[in-house]
Parts: C-alpha cells; sequence; structure tokens
C-alpha cells in the first residue's frame, strides 16, 4: 500500500510541502500562528496562500495550455497589460472609489486580455506557428503595450474599491485567494464533469487523431490560450490592485516560469495529454512555501535561486518512476489509464 502511495503523482510534491512546514518550525517560532484582527485572519500561512494567489491563477490557465500540447510565454506580459489598463481608466475617473467605474475598468482590462488570448490562439490554432514562437510574439509586444499604456511610469491609483481584490478580505480570507479557488473550482468542474477533460486529453495525446475523430481541436486549443489569458489578466489585477499601482516592467516579470514549474512539479506531463488542476495548485503553494522557507532559514539572495533550483531537482527525481526504480530497486510496473475525472483532479 505504501508503495502504491508513493507511486501516486502528488505523493512528491506533498511530501516535499510537508518537509518545508516543518522545517520552518526549527526557524520561525510564530510559522504556524494565525491570528484574528478586525474580523480578519493573520499569519504566515495566510501570507502564503494569499502570495500564492496570482501564480495559481496563471498555471490554471497553463495547465490547460500544457495539456493540449502547447506553451504560453506570454502570461507575465498580459499581467503587466491588465494592470496598467485598470490603472489607467480608474485613474481617469472622476471619483476613482465608484464601485461602478472600477467594475467598468476591470471588465475592459480583462476584455483586452481575452482579445490577446483570442490572439493567441489564433497565430497557434489557425495559421500553424509553433505555441513558443506565438507566445514569444506577445511576449514581447505585451510588455511594450503595458509600457505604452503607461507611457513608461508607474501608475499610482488611491481607491478603496478596486483594492479590494488583492488587499481585501471576505468573511475573514483573502478576497485574492477567494478568488484564486473559485476559478480553480470551476476549472476542475468544467474538465471533470463535463467532456472538457476528456477532449483536451485527446487533443494534447495526438492533434491528429482527435480531429479525425471528429473532435474540434483547432477550437479547443484556440480556447485554452483565451482562458490562460483571461486567467493571467485576473492575476494582473490582484497583484496591481495588491500594490495599489501598475508596474509594466515588475508585474508578471518571469512568472510564466514559476507557472510552468508549477505545473510539471504537479504532475501534468509537457507533452501534453496527462493534466492535474489540483496537482499545479498544489505545485503554486509549494513554491510560495519554499520562497518564504528561503527568507526563514536565512539564505543569501545571492544564493536563493540556486537553492530553489536544488529543491526542484529533487522533486523532480523523487517524482522520477525510472529513477526511483534505479536507485531504490523498484520495477517500473505500468500504471492503469486515468479517467477523465482522476486526470483533472
Amino acid at each position: 500500500m505504501i508503495t502504491n502511495l508513493t507511486r501516486h503523482r502528488l505523493f512528491w510534491p506533498f511530501a516535499v510541502l510537508v518537509l518545508l512546514l516543518v522545517l520552518n518550525l526549527f526557524f520561525s517560532n510564530n510559522f504556524f500562528r494565525i491570528t484574528v484582527q478586525d474580523g480578519h485572519l493573520f499569519g504566515t500561512i495566510i501570507d502564503i496562500f494569499r502570495r500564492a494567489a496570482p501564480l495559481t491563477l496563471v498555471a490554471i490557465g497553463m495547465t490547460l495550455v500544457i495539456a493540449t500540447g502547447g506553451i504560453d510565454l506570454s502570461v507575465g506580459s498580459v499581467m503587466a497589460v491588465s494592470g496598467a489598463l485598470a490603472c489607467l481608466l480608474i485613474g481617469d475617473l472622476g471619483d476613482p472609489h465608484s464601485v461602478a467605474g472600477v467594475v467598468g475598468a476591470v471588465l475592459l482590462a480583462l476584455l483586452l486580455c481575452l482579445v490577446l488570448g483570442v490572439w493567441n490562439g489564433f497565430l497557434v490554432s489557425v495559421i500553424g506557428i509553433q505555441p513558443i514562437v506565438a507566445t514569444l510574439i506577445l511576449m514581447v509586444a505585451g510588455r511594450g503595450l503595458a509600457q505604452l499604456i503607461t507611457d513608461g511610469q508607474i501608475l499610482n491609483v488611491t481607491s478603496d474599491p478596486y483594492r479590494v481584490i488583492g488587499a481585501g478580505y471576505f468573511l475573514g480570507l483573502p478576497v485574492s485567494v477567494l478568488i484564486a479557488a473559485a476559478v480553480l473550482v470551476v476549472a476542475i468542474l468544467l474538465t471533470t464533469r463535463t467532456a472538457l477533460g476528456l477532449l483536451l486529453q485527446a487533443v494534447g495525446g495526438s492533434p491528429d487523431a482527435s480531429r479525425l475523430a471528429g473532435i474540434n481541436a483547432r477550437g479547443l486549443t484556440w480556447l485554452v490560450y483565451v482562458i490562460a489569458a483571461v486567467c493571467a489578466g485576473i492575476a494582473g489585477l490582484i497583484y496591481s490592485s495588491n500594490v495599489a499601482s501598475a508596474d509594466s516592467n515588475a508585474a508578471g516579470n518571469l512568472i510564466e516560469l514559476d507557472a510552468i514549474l508549477a505545473v510539471v512539479i504537479g504532475g501534468t506531463a509537457l507533452t501534453g495529454g496527462r493534466f492535474s488542476l489540483a496537482g499545479t495548485a498544489l505545485g503554486a503553494i509549494l513554491i510560495e512555501t519554499l520562497n518564504i522557507t528561503i527568507l526563514s532559514v536565512g539564505i543569501p539572495v545571492e544564493a536563493t535561486l540556486l537553492f530553489k533550483a536544488v529543491v526542484v531537482v529533487v522533486l523532480c527525481l523523487g517524482q522520477s518512476a525510472a529513477f526511483r526504480a534505479r536507485v531504490l530497486g523498484r520495477g517500473n510496473k505500468p500504471q492503469p489509464a486515468l479517467t477523465t475525472k482522476e486526470a483533472a483532479a
């Protein structure tokens, strides 16, 4: 039974997450302490979930893209564009505290992100450009668009309704965490309770075969890039709201790498087909826990990325059935095929 447990693709990410949490007990006395102030929950654990919210959103969209055998390098730039446009529109409002005005700005920002996702999907599914090249175009152009929107400046906004998105609380929990959780639940339900999950696996496994089987592979591929862009747009709103400004250079910088890492840690195959949204969320939380642990342990800033790389390598080796079979002497028994519900959970 233990052997079967260790073979589960989420066992090693969960084990490393537990190890990091235990490690923090020795370096931070108040790591697990959660306090209530003005009806809001505060503490390091809450901070981990709050900081993981934007990454989780980006990684959800990235998971669906990778499930079809693609990749999206433009999510960081889309985040910057979303925050830039929202802050620009709110700054131009006669009353920045107007709920209706802020909602309108947010919707327009997400609409622009949707258009950018349509552009990515068009290049990949219709024109036939390789996903890494097509999204690299928007990765560069999108950052330039964000700079154009902000005129190369950092736009500061003072808006209570907008501040709620990234720094507000509801029922004691950060609103950003609730937003990320809601998107995750909707994505899991759509991929487990409908045929979407099975169709994505079919397209990622073999686009030509799925097309011959009557599946609209082109439409599904287009759809996942749109979803990825919208998820990145929501993450950009959370980021800019949290810092009350739009910084086109810092917003979403290199988040695409962490998103891909979270997807891989969660057990999604980069070759397409098999995917796990629950694993992706676990991967995002693990990455943010690792970032907090690095600070708690007191590792020098210069060695932070190296330490992070070592942990990731160890985790990936632990997930590798071939590596475990070679080192631990275990046979690599073939695994039964996953159902749609198991693949997306």
